[in-house]
């Protein structure tokens, strides 16, 4: 079915007038489709769920029902006292009535709302901006914590936790690709001790976890800078998009992954691996703006693994490009057979600059913690 077939099957007033592709994401067909009755017009996206990333798509809209039920409901109870208006996408139902279609081909089709008058940006504006992000990913976070983390489905098992990406770098490294790149290069050679210099720290959030230290809640997934809507009027952050990847889990993936993203002004496909670094005053206005709402549930323990989440993600992820371009790059897309290995370079020197600037967050942590 074309894209224009799909998009009439769901419940929205009047005609559709067009429809075209939208947004820049890597996993799911995204389109926009405007529908226009004699007096009014209403914007809709429309998108194919990507059955390879998510093998249960049904899982992801049942998840999304729940969880964007859930924040409307307690976002209208305090809409009163609220310094700005929030927004969430909603689901727009089949003509059916099902939360999603699927075509003759069993491919899942959903609807949403369109975030109202808002723009999402790649990489951070200003200080000012970061904040806004921290701002809604607190309130988000802030939403998600009155609910119960078994609530939803994991749709990603094993996402974001450290120790299982480890083992399948390990299982790689034996292979004999991996040691023939290995006797090859020098390059590889230290990416690989670099690896090994860290192989305890990987376990810092598990070991955490299971010393009942940290405790599974409701998280994003996926909170890079892109996903946060600024409101185009008050230039207020209004809304986290992108919720297939909620799920449970440590809300310090969510926090390390979004300064990660955030404070490497260089961006993640940078030419120049030296000029890579983790910006302070980026991180600053972002855990300033975090902690407006995240004050309200953070315990003493969630705030001593914070600069460690930081650490880790940006180490997981190296990991994970360097464990694939070891593999013959299967699961990142690549435009060159050297694209992972550069991309893990990146990410390593990104926690080297973590590594150095350890006292420097911890201490802009705890000055916003207590002030």
């Amino acid at each position: 079915m074309k894209p224009a077939q799909i998009a009439e099957q769901f419940n929205v007033a009047g005609r559709l007038a067009s429809i075209r592709p939208t947004g820049s994401g890597n996993v799911n067909d995204t389109y926009l489709a405007v529908f226009r009755t004699h007096f009014s017009e209403e914007r809709i996206i429309i998108q194919r769920v990507n059955g390879h990333v998510f093998a249960h798509p049904e899982w992801i809209m049942e998840n999304m029902s729940i969880l964007t039920n859930h924040c409307h409901k307690q976002l209208k109870a305090e809409s009163e006292t609220a310094d700005r208006i929030w927004q969430l996408p909603r689901i727009v139902p089949c003509r059916s009535g099902q939360d999603y279609f699927r075509d003759e081909n069993g491919e899942c089709w959903r609807a949403l709302t369109l975030i109202a008058s808002a723009t999402s940006f790649d990489v951070a504006q200003s200080a000012e901006h970061a904040q806004e992000v921290g701002t809604v990913l607190g309130q988000f976070h802030r939403l998600l914590s009155t609910m119960n983390p078994l609530s939803l489905r994991d749709t990603l098992p094993g996402f974001h936790e450290t120790p299982k990406y480890l083992e399948k770098y390990d299982a790689v490294l034996e292979t004999e690709s991996a040691r023939e790149l290995s006797e090859s290069s020098m390059e590889v050679r230290n990416l690989i001790r670099f690896v090994e210099d860290r192989r305890e720290f990987a376990y810092v959030l598990q070991n955490a976890q299971d010393a009942g230290e940290l405790h599974i809640r409701l998280i994003h997934g996926d909170p890079k800078v892109s996903n946060i809507m600024i409101d185009d009027d008050t230039f207020k952050g209004t809304s986290i998009i992108d919720l297939d990847t909620a799920k449970p889990g440590l809300i310090h993936y969510d926090f390390g992954d979004a300064l990660r993203s955030l404070c490497n002004r260089q961006g993640e496909e940078t030419k120049d691996v030296g000029k890579v670094s983790f910006d302070l005053i980026l991180c600053e206005a972002f855990v300033r703006g975090y902690m407006v709402h995240a004050g309200s549930f953070l315990t003493d323990n969630d705030k001593k693994y914070l600069y460690d989440s930081i650490r880790l993600i940006t180490f997981e992820l190296g990991l994970r490009f360097f464990q694939d371009y070891l593999a013959g790059n299967v699961y990142f897309k690549v435009k060159s057979p050297e694209q992972n290995l550069h991309r893990a370079k990146i990410q390593f020197k990104l926690c080297e600059s973590i590594e150095t600037r350890k006292r420097q967050i911890n201490e802009l942590l705890e000055q916003v913690f207590t002030s």
